[in-house]
């Protein structure tokens, strides 16, 4: 068949599926609710309407769709995986991040099942998976960036429980959250032990503030100020010192799996692209007519292409129990800075229009950009790979 940026997985038939039912109810009620009651993607969000979202994904078999049976998902394995996200963010749903759980749902809490009790399970975790609750991870501070063990948010002991102190920033989905997990570093503690908490949000000394709003637009993340802040003992997320591989052991995979969004957002601004060059009109012919606007969408797709085959493989070697931490760098490298060359190609073709709010490649030019920083900067990356291989 002639080759398509919307790919096909007539390999997998339960993948093919999948997509072609997500592709339904993206195309056919998702954004058709959004455009009803005017939500764009730098809309502030409220929980009546991402609870609507999370019902809705639910019934139909998505909510948390990666998780094991045990958890109520169906295990889809990486590979799968990649290829629901790329088409989530492919549709321009604004709302695609709550599709699968991304945001403050399911997956937020399905790498961290291993380290919780039972009663964590049933009062905080399978809550999430349910689609009744929804959680935020707290690990990032003002001067804890990249190098997260600068962080100055402490835990104290305090008979059965756990007083914290700090500030931590750039948590997304603790807007509408009901609980955060919390990495903090041990008060007292010479060997620098850090470790992490379920924190209700509502809990007194614990404050939530609305976060700086991104390049993006986008309105979900916040602030957590902890002031006195007494948890139970019972609510320490595995063991004292366990924090940081709670928090950072989730970052590789989550860099190769923040790629396929990235893919997805790069072939909608090719699809607007295409489209727009077909219409416009200049110099009494359409703008696609011009060979200068061939070679940028050949060069767009050429893009997309290879960071689509580059996360699949890293993916698949994933699937197999492979180590794929230099990969997944390589993947989160490329994907980012290859993505947003393809948005800075759709301004340049939309232009003006490509320079102005509200248009939607001006919009995702934006959000791209921001991914050549967000989960791991650029440099971090070429870093972390350097590192692997020498």
């Amino acid at each position: 068949m002639p080759f398509t940026l919307e790919p096909s997985y007539d390999d997998n038939p339960r993948l093919q599926d999948l997509v072609l039912r997500l592709r339904a109810y993206l195309r056919d009620e998702l954004v058709p609710y959004e455009h009803e009651r005017g939500i764009t993607a730098e809309t502030k969000l409220d929980r009546p309407t991402l609870e609507h979202v999370w019902k809705r994904s639910a019934e139909l078999g998505f909510y948390g769709i990666s998780l094991p049976p045990e958890l109520g998902g169906q295990g889809l394995n990486f590979s799968e995986l990649c290829a629901l996200k790329e088409e989530l963010t492919a549709s321009g749903a604004a709302l695609s991040h709550s599709v699968l759980g991304d945001m403050g749902g399911p997956l937020r809490v399905g790498a961290i099942v291993k380290y919780a009790t039972e009663d964590q399970r049933e009062r905080y975790l399978m809550p999430v998976v349910r689609g009744e609750r929804a959680c935020c991870f707290s690990i990032t501070e003002e001067d804890a960036g990249s190098d997260v063990r600068r962080m100055t948010t402490t835990a104290t002991p305090d008979g059965d429980s756990y007083v914290l102190n700090g500030k931590k920033v750039f948590s997304s989905a603790a807007p509408f959250a009901d609980f955060a997990i919390v990495v903090a570093r041990m008060a007292g503690d010479e060997e620098e032990a850090y470790s992490a908490f379920l924190v209700d949000l509502d809990t007194p000394g614990c404050t939530v503030l609305e976060g700086e709003v991104p390049m993006s637009g986008q309105q979900m993340e916040g602030d957590l100020v902890f002031d006195d802040c007494r948890i139970p003992a019972a609510n320490l997320l595995g063991e004292i010192g366990q924090g940081l591989r709670i928090g950072i052991g989730r970052i590789t995979l989550n860099r190769l799996l923040h790629c396929p969004s990235l893919i997805g957002a790069a072939r909608r601004a090719w699809d607007l692209s295409l489209q727009y060059a077909m219409n416009r009109v200049v110099f009494g012919q359409p703008l696609l007519a011009h060979q200068a606007i061939h070679h940028k969408i050949a060069e767009m797709a050429t893009e997309i292409y290879a960071a689509r085959a580059m996360v699949m493989t890293t993916a698949a070697k994933a699937d197999r129990g492979d180590n794929v931490s230099v990969e997944a760098n390589m993947c989160k490298l490329f994907t980012s800075e290859a993505a947003f060359r393809v948005a800075d190609q759709a301004v340049q073709i939309h232009g003006k229009a490509g320079l102005t709010r509200g248009n939607e490649v001006e919009q995702i030019f934006r959000t791209l950009r921001m991914y050549r920083i967000v989960t791991g900067t650029t440099e971090i990356h070429k870093n972390a790979i350097a590192k692997g291989l020498i």
